[in-house]
């Protein structure tokens, strides 16, 4: 790990004056991806600013019936939140599906949403990333590459984005909200917080530099049978190969499924909701531009699978309702 600097900031307002003021940078909370990330001199940032301690952490009733997740709410406590659990079941499900108990203990809502990609070749800093390296090349693509994007790739970049969260917040319609220097505050849609990678697969999300998350909006409640089916090479601890979040009709029928292990940021097409509850037409329209290599194409039929047994699980919670 390279030396760096370190303060603790107490307000949103310094700590992106902070952040702003010295190139290299970088916010740090619960540090369960960038520490890691700094130990294998991925990511050298020269300064650290703690944000861990900002008065971000609550869980709050919004005026028009959502909730207002502080950036600094820990993913357990999220998770258990009874509001989260009774209005907003997929998130619960989701964030529970990912890492371990212990990283959930610790992990950060912001830091969720900044998670970077956990690619083989993202990580093996003998081999060429355009993700660590800009220009440097893709060793993934015609390499092995079984648990990577099949959707939205590019050229430049096949890896996929690693979070269960986030994946639940598309199919919800969250609202990220962040602050930046001199107070400038703005709400990013989760539909274009995180980026594809095009040529700039280095640049992951719409954020500037410097910006800071504050907290994560959800609107109100939409109802319906919410459910998070996470398929991967075991049973815990482990990255999807393929997920879903549903939201259904209690007769099956989809209101809203985004899909995370296929691209580089969490996937959902809405013009494939509110049809009939075929899980095959759907998964055509989802998968229609599909790039899969050699290793990956399993993935291709993993999808319609897994749609199929979560619309089946939410006929059967909904029956039983």
């Amino acid at each position: 790990m390279k030396a760096f600097t370190y303060e603790r900031a107490e307000t949103p307002a310094q700590a992106v004056a902070a952040v702003s003021a010295k190139p290299g940078a970088k916010f740090i909370a619960g540090g369960t991806n960038l520490l890691d990330l700094m130990k294998l001199e991925i990511e050298a940032p020269a300064h650290l600013v703690d944000v861990s301690r900002l008065s971000l952490d609550k869980i709050e009733a919004t005026p028009e019936g959502g909730l207002k997740i502080g950036a600094m709410v820990r993913n357990t406590d999220l998770a258990a939140d009874e509001r989260v659990r009774r209005d907003y079941g997929v998130l619960s499900r989701a964030i529970v599906a990912g890492a371990s108990g212990q990283l959930r203990n610790k992990a950060t809502t912001a830091g969720n949403l900044m998670q970077r990609t956990r690619c083989p070749y993202f990580y093996n800093t003998d081999m060429p990333c355009n993700k660590r390296k800009p220009g440097s090349g893709c060793a993934a693509i015609g390499g092995l590459s079984d648990n990577l994007a099949i959707l939205g790739t590019s050229d430049a970049c096949i890896a996929t984005n690693p979070s269960d969260m986030c994946v639940a917040l598309r199919a919800l319609d969250a609202t990220v909200q962040t602050v930046a220097a001199g107070g400038k505050e703005r709400s990013i849609p989760i539909a274009e917080f995180h980026r594809l990678p095009g040529d700039t697969p280095h640049i992951e999300t719409a954020l500037e530099p410097g910006e800071l998350i504050t907290s994560v909006t959800l609107p109100k409640p939409v109802g319906g049978v919410q459910l998070y089916r996470k398929v991967r090479e075991r049973a815990s601890f482990a990255f999807a190969n393929v997920s879903v979040a549903l939201i259904a009709k209690p007769d099956g029928t989809v209101s809203r499924a985004a899909f995370g292990g296929l691209a580089h940021k969490p996937w959902r097409v809405e013009a494939a909701e509110n049809g009939p509850a075929d899980a095959n037409a759907i998964a055509d329209i989802v998968l229609d531009g599909a790039k899969p290599t050699e290793d990956n194409a399993y993935k291709l039929p993993l999808v319609r699978r897994t749609l199929a047994a979560t619309i089946h699980q939410a006929r059967q919670e909904g029956a039983a309702r």
